[in-house]
């Protein structure tokens, strides 16, 4: 899912419209502060302190310079998390595929794991190819499907529907030997969650100064997804589909959670809408109804309802926006490899990915990234629709207003 949103160069130029439309909406004055700004630490976070990942591309290290190898040695288990690799595009399956050796995945002591919280790739060729090269370099690979990952449009008819595909996937999977349920690694205990959106979730204010595209239109999920006949974008019926898929784990579920001290969680798709940039920030404020599930927030509260200090993270993916931020004293981090052209123009880049959001307990530190800094020292406004300026200059250039 395109992020709709201005994306922050990580060059030290000053000639973007991005870095006019973020001081026109009061985040910090220059994206480069987010790079010298101390970062936080969240409240009760177990140590060891793992070494910076810094979510700066300008800034940031080599992959392999996440955890030195000396603190490689005494870790005895690192979970990596990453999202939207999207892997059609060439340059995605060659970062796949020099992935393990930059992260030392394998090397001295301990277990490495990756979290990837879907749209791998749009073909079923494609997915199993990352998902066997992401296999052979980590010890553990859990995934849940996110919604290219179940299009149509390129298979040739191999499928009837996107429901056949998703099946051919998850047995992929367990052929390859890539996790689709719970698991304990060490003291963590990581679930998967299914998931798919619904309108509804999108609870707030809409844009009408200015006449926005349908979601038939600019979302592609209407036309590259097949579903059978009592499944449809339209209502909430595939997100409640896709929420009962978990149901099958409960009991794996509630061993995982009996046994673990802390719990990673996961989904492609968003669990609350503060974890998306407000309607009058979106080059497209029609997003939020199409990101998420409010059945997806009420599963993962659950999981996590006896999580104290720290003990609790959900990582997500899908609208390409780095995030990390703690709401309700659940962490919500999100780590998108995305598309070739928005690495190129985001503060992020790609040197932080996959980030190591566990070394023998949650890496203590809240990384930069832009929006949930943002939301982290400003308030969000859902019944503001006046448009941000980068929006309006959008639409007036492409659209016309009413």
């Amino acid at each position: 899912m395109t992020p709709h949103l201005p994306a922050v160069s990580s060059s030290s130029s000053t000639t973007t419209t991005s870095r006019a439309a973020a001081a026109a909406a009061a985040p910090p004055s220059s994206p480069h502060q987010y790079r010298r700004r101390r970062r936080r630490r969240v409240p009760g976070c177990l140590r060891p302190r793992a070494a910076s990942v810094r979510c700066c591309a300008a800034a940031a290290p080599a992959p392999q310079a996440a955890v030195p190898a000396a603190a490689r040695a005494e870790a005895t288990t690192r979970v990596f998390v990453v999202s939207d690799l999207h892997t059609d595009y060439p340059e995605n399956m060659e970062w796949v595929r020099r992935l393990p050796a930059e992260v030392g995945a394998g090397k001295g002591e301990g277990v490495d794991a990756l979290v990837v919280a879907g749209d791998v790739a749009e073909t079923r060729d494609n997915f199993a190819r990352t998902m066997e090269m992401l296999r052979d370099g980590f010890a553990a690979v859990f995934y849940v499907p996110g919604n290219h990952d179940l299009w149509l449009r390129r298979e040739g008819g191999r499928y009837m529907d996107s429901l056949e595909k998703l099946t051919a996937l998850l047995d992929a999977c367990s052929e390859l030997g890539v996790d689709t349920g719970p698991r304990t690694i060490g003291d963590l205990g990581i679930i998967p969650l299914f998931s798919w959106y619904h309108k509804s979730f999108d609870k707030e204010k809409d844009v009408s100064s200015v006449r926005v595209p349908s979601l038939e239109m600019a979302c592609k999920d209407f036309h590259a997804c097949q579903w059978p006949s009592d499944l449809t974008n339209d209502d909430e019926a595939l997100a409640l589909y896709f929420d009962k898929l978990n149901d099958k784990n409960h009991d794996a579920t509630e061993e995982v959670k009996s046994s673990s001290k802390q719990i990673l969680t996961f989904s492609h798709f968003v669990p609350r809408q503060e974890l998306c940039p407000e309607k009058r920030m979106l080059y497209y404020p029609y997003l939020p109804k199409v990101i998420g599930s409010d059945f997806l927030e009420r599963r993962l509260r659950d999981i996590h309802s006896n999580r104290k200090d720290g003990g609790a993270c959900h990582v997500f993916g899908h609208t390409h926006f780095c995030w990390d931020s703690v709401v309700d004293e659940i962490r919500y981090v999100q780590a998108p490899l995305a598309y070739p052209r928005e690495r190129k123009r985001r503060m992020n880049g790609e040197g932080w990915l996959p980030f190591c959001v566990y070394r023998d307990g949650f890496n203590p530190e809240i990384y930069p990234a832009l929006w949930s800094d943002y939301y982290n020292k400003n308030k969000r406004e859902p019944e503001n629709t006046q448009l941000a300026p980068w929006v309006a200059s959008h639409f007036a250039r492409y659209h016309k207003f009413h």
